[in-house]
C-alpha cells in the first residue's frame, strides 16, 4: 500500500452481535460476526471513504486472528501493523441489544489481549511521524506495552497538526477512574484535536459541561475540540468559532459502532480539507448510518451513502455507448 494517511493505535476483536433486538444475553439464540475494536473500526470507517488506512493492534495466533486479518485486508486497511501474539487469544466482545440504543458489552480478554502487548518498534515512531493523521484511542493507553509504545509514538511525533486523542474512557481497561483521567489526560498536551462524550470529558479534564470541556481542551493547546452530546448533537469548538452540528433522527438498531464510523469519517473530512462543523456534520451522518445497523466494520458507509443522507448525493455516472444517434 502506498504512503498511510490515517493512522490508529489500539484495541481490536472480534465482535459477536445478538440478532434478536431487546432480548437480554441469556435470551439471545444467534450472533452475527464482525471485527471491532475502536480504532480498528475507525480506520476501517476512512477506508470505507478512500483512505489509506492503518492500524496499530495485535491479535492472537489463531482463527479468529486470521479472521481480522483476512477482513481488514478486504476492508482496504493496511496490516503492516498488526502483530500476533504466540499465546494470548484473539479477545472477543459479545454484544445484546438490551437495549439497540445501549447495548451491553461482555469482554473476553483474559488474562490479557494481544492488542495490551504491543511492544515499540521503530517502524511505529517512523509510521507515527509521516501519517497525516495519527488517531490514539485513549484506552489504548491502560495496556502494560501498548501504552508505553502509543506515548512514546505521541511524543516522536511532536504534536504536528491532527495529532487526534479520542478520549475514549471504559472503565473495564483501568484500574481506576483516576489512572484513567492521569493516563488519558496527559496525552492530551500531545494532541492536537480532541473527541469524546461528556462523560469521556469529565475524565480527561474533570467537567462534563460542554463548553467548560472544550475550553479546557482549548487551553490545554488543543486546536479542534468535539464534544459529542448524545441525542443533542455535537459541539465543535476551535480557538476562533464554536458551533452545535444538529444530530440526525434514525431509528436504531444497534448503537455501537457509531462513533467509529463518526470517528472515521472525521479523519476523511480533515484530509480532504473540509472546515471542523463541515467535517463533523458529515461525520454525524455517518454515526447515524452505522447506528440504524446491526454491525459495526461491516456497516461503514460509503462516501455516496453519506452524501444521500445528508441530501448532497452526487448523480450516479449513467452508461453511454459508443454509438451516436
Amino acid at each position: 500500500m502506498s504512503e498511510v494517511q490515517l493512522l490508529t493505535i489500539g484495541r481490536v476483536s472480534v465482535d459477536l452481535y445478538a440478532e434478536q433486538l431487546g432480548v437480554p444475553l441469556a435470551a439471545v439464540r444467534t450472533f452475527a460476526k464482525s471485527v471491532g475494536g475502536s480504532p480498528t473500526n475507525v480506520a476501517v470507517a476512512a477506508a470505507r471513504l478512500g483512505t489509506r488506512s492503518a492500524v496499530v493492534t495485535a491479535v492472537g495466533d489463531d482463527g479468529f486472528g486470521s479472521y481480522v486479518r483476512g477482513a481488514l485486508e478486504g476492508f482496504g486497511v493496511d496490516t503492516s501493523f498488526v502483530g500476533s501474539h504466540p499465546t494470548l487469544r484473539t479477545p472477543l466482545a459479545i454484544a445484546a441489544m438490551d437495549p439497540p440504543e445501549d447495548p451491553k458489552l461482555l469482554f473476553y480478554r483474559e488474562p490479557s489481549a494481544p492488542d495490551e502487548e504491543i511492544a515499540l518498534d521503530e517502524r511505529h515512531l517512523a509510521a507515527a511521524r509521516a501519517a497525516e493523521i495519527f488517531w490514539v484511542a485513549g484506552s489504548c493507553l491502560s495496556g502494560r506495552l501498548t501504552g508505553p509504545t502509543a506515548r512514546t509514538m505521541l511524543e516522536a511525533r511532536g504534536r504536528k497538526r491532527h495529532t487526534v486523542i479520542d478520549l475514549d474512557y471504559r472503565p473495564t481497561f483501568w484500574p481506576s477512574e483516576e489512572a484513567a483521567s492521569r493516563e488519558i489526560g496527559a496525552a492530551i498536551d500531545h494532541a492536537t484535536a480532541a473527541v469524546g462524550n461528556r462523560r469521556e470529558c469529565e475524565v480527561a479534564v474533570g467537567t462534563g459541561d460542554p463548553d467548560a470541556a472544550a475550553d479546557a481542551l482549548l487551553e490545554r493547546g488543543i486546536e479542534l475540540a468535539i464534544v459529542k452530546l448524545g441525542g443533542d448533537g455535537v459541539l465543535v469548538a476551535t480557538r476562533d468559532d464554536r458551533t452545535r452540528v444538529e444530530p440526525l433522527p434514525v431509528a436504531v438498531v444497534c448503537g455501537l459502532g457509531a462513533g467509529d464510523a463518526f470517528g472515521g469519517a472525521l479523519c476523511h473530512g480533515l484530509l480532504t480539507g473540509a472546515d471542523p462543523a463541515e467535517a463533523v456534520r458529515f461525520a454525524n451522518a455517518a454515526g447515524a448510518i452505522v447506528a440504524s445497523r446491526l454491525l459495526c466494520a461491516d456497516a461503514m458507509p460509503t462516501e455516496q451513502e453519506v452524501l444521500e443522507l445528508l441530501g448532497e448525493a452526487k448523480p450516479a455516472p449513467t452508461e453511454t455507448s459508443g454509438a451516436h444517434p
